[in-house]
């Protein structure tokens, strides 16, 4: 009801909103008009999570979700200094799993004390569940872990792998992010800042991915094809 939306309304304030309900019907519309009303950017999903699932969305396995702080949030840890996989998973999680999930930066020696004292999920490190299988690095782990293989993030997943573990005969992207990715590792020596801003390079990666692999671009634009 109204005053339960505008109990929690708050906690959207400055962000985003996409309401889906079962049908995209009364209650999803009641909900993304409270939140307008609210001055929260809100909308509702045509035709709900039916029209969701039948159009082949994705959708996250929450059963293999870490278990959340008082805030709600995951919480997860790993290694200092980060280059391409401990970039590309945040950079997967934020954007498909939980825009609020909390990335801590640690000594390598510590990270498996750290995440047992703060109940923090460890990942890209040996001898933990969300890392490297194989010649298969973390980033691919979590996107079959969680449920998110969709061709898009297949071929970003090849890319890091390529950029992740010396093979660049993978993809002819991956020198690319792997340069990329070292140029922000000397650019920024807070961690957290570094993930920030590389959060940007990842978004433009799957938009290319997504939208734009068979482009092409020549100069000058306008030269006439050979007939």
């Amino acid at each position: 009801n109204s005053l339960t939306v505008d109990a929690w309304a708050e906690a959207y304030r400055g962000r985003r909103a996409v309401v889906s309900c079962r049908h995209g019907g009364k209650l999803s519309q009641g909900v993304a008009a409270w939140l307008r009303n609210e001055g929260i950017e809100a909308e509702s999903l045509e035709g709900g999570h039916e029209a969701w699932c039948a159009a082949g969305g994705l959708l996250v396995d929450a059963r293999k979700l870490p278990p959340r702080d008082a805030r709600q949030r995951t919480v997860w840890v790993t290694r200092a200094r980060p280059k391409v996989d401990r970039i590309a998973c945040p950079w997967l999680i934020r954007r498909f799993v939980d825009p609020d999930a909390v990335f801590l930066f640690v000594a390598p020696a510590d990270v498996a004390g750290v995440a047992e004292r703060f109940h923090a999920t460890p990942f890209d490190v040996e001898g933990v569940f969300w890392s490297h299988r194989g010649e298969r690095c973390s980033f691919d782990t979590m996107i079959e872990e969680l449920g998110l293989e969709s061709p898009p993030l297949s071929r970003l997943a090849t890319i890091v792998r390529g950029a992740d573990t010396a093979r660049p005969d993978l993809s002819p992207e991956a020198p690319g992010l792997l340069a990329a990715s070292l140029g922000f590792s000397r650019m920024y020596k807070d961690d957290l800042e570094q993930l920030r801003h590389a959060m940007g390079l990842y978004d433009a990666l799957y938009r290319w991915c997504r939208d734009a692999a068979d482009e092409t671009h020549n100069w000058p634009a306008s030269k006439a094809k050979p007939a």
